[in-house]
């Protein structure tokens, strides 16, 4: 009987394990491993031939970059990723995930590693704070799969902390007024951009004179003011839009153009800028101007991002369709709309507990209720 001939070739080395063996696009390749017997060396090999030719092939040695060298190239690999993001995800890996895996060679960690570190994170900070991270170091060894240096992707299946909805307060145009008194007239109209419209932070600090169209009651946004003082595209495509501005509003815009002498010709002017005209510095406005405003109405702990979660709470309130909240929130999806910004009001829940009563109301609710058996 004439031997089978195999897929590559076996080695027996004098420690006594069997060492693979194969030839793929004009290079020798050794399994990154050896292998106690010839039948283990074998069924690897007939691995390697099923992916070579599922087109699913890994070079092995691929694998052996280090998760330090890999984070760097993920880092820099996508030029459009925001630099505050960029910057982000950095300070990630060097404070989270470097310390403990950084040494490693991808091929080296497994999915129990990966839980692992999220486990060892769990403790200590907020489940949203562990999302965040492992959503970071998810990426990143998905990079290393579509760059195929992985045949697997070791963030698969992994156990997070429960997260909960943040609770917001819901605010009613009392305490609104009195916020915008504290504020004065220039911030106030800032406020009510959150406030009224939803807008985020960066996009109210980053409107432009040429975005609002006062004749058609609209404005657009498609830029935000980023931390380093740039005007950047959105996060997403839904964050770029156009949709209508209350007329009061609009009015109260008007009015402060006017006191900062604009006019449409300055189209490239900021709508909102610090007391001595310069561009709003987030950490610098929050300190000098919100807190103390906040402090003032008896709004303590209030922040910026609260007005955004109550103008969705207001969508919703006055019976606003889902996908027009979405459109105005500038939201990817309409399920972001509903579970994460939107509020049910106490007003709300109680019309709605008499709607479903009316509909369901029996025709003799008024009698009493009977009698219940004899004892």
């Amino acid at each position: 009987m004439t031997n089978r001939r195999h897929f590559g070739s076996v080695r027996k080395l004098p420690s006594g394990r069997y060492q693979a063996s194969y030839w793929h696009e004009g290079g020798r390749h050794t399994a990154p491993d050896t292998f106690p017997a010839k039948a283990d060396a074998l069924a690897y090999l007939a691995t390697v031939e099923t992916d070579l030719r599922r087109g699913a092939w890994i070079d092995p040695m691929a694998g052996n970059t280090t998760v330090r060298v890999l984070s760097n190239e993920w880092l820099g690999a996508n030029p459009r990723k925001r630099v505050s993001s960029r910057e982000r995800d950095a300070s990630i890996l060097r404070s989270h995930v470097l310390p403990t895996l950084g040494a490693r060679t991808l091929v080296s960690v497994t999915r129990h590693d990966v839980q692992s570190l999220v486990d060892g994170w769990a403790p200590l900070q907020a489940p949203s704070t562990v999302a965040r991270q492992y959503a970071t170091l998810r990426a990143m060894f998905t990079f290393a799969e579509d760059t195929e240096r992985l045949a697997r992707n070791p963030c698969r299946r992994i156990r997070l902390p429960r997260t909960h909805l943040v609770e917001r307060p819901v605010l009613g145009a009392h305490e609104l007024e009195s916020l915008a008194d504290a504020l004065g007239p220039d911030q106030a109209s800032f406020m009510w951009t959150g406030a009224v419209l939803g807008l985020r932070w960066a996009e109210a600090a980053g409107l432009t004179v040429d975005r609002l169209d006062f004749l058609g009651g609209k404005l657009t946004i498609d830029r935000q003011l980023a931390r380093s003082g740039s005007l950047e595209a959105p996060k997403s495509d839904g964050g770029a839009r156009t949709f209508a501005c209350p007329v009061w509003l609009l009015d109260e815009l008007t009015a402060l153009l006017v006191r900062r002498d604009l006019t449409a010709a300055d189209g490239d002017a900021l709508v909102f800028v610090s007391p001595d005209g310069a561009r709003l510095a987030y950490t610098n406005w929050r300190r000098r101007v919100w807190i103390p405003a906040c402090e003032r109405a008896g709004l303590a702990g209030l922040r910026f991002h609260d007005l955004r979660s109550l103008a969705a709470t207001a969508l919703v309130a006055v019976g606003t369709d889902v996908k027009t909240a979405q459109t105005r929130l500038g939201h990817s999806s309409s399920r972001m709309t509903l579970d994460i910004y939107a509020r049910a009001t106490a007003e709300a829940d109680h019309a709605a507990a008499d709607k479903v009563g009316n509909y369901l109301r029996p025709s003799r609710s008024n009698r009493s209720r009977p009698a219940g058996p004899p004892l």
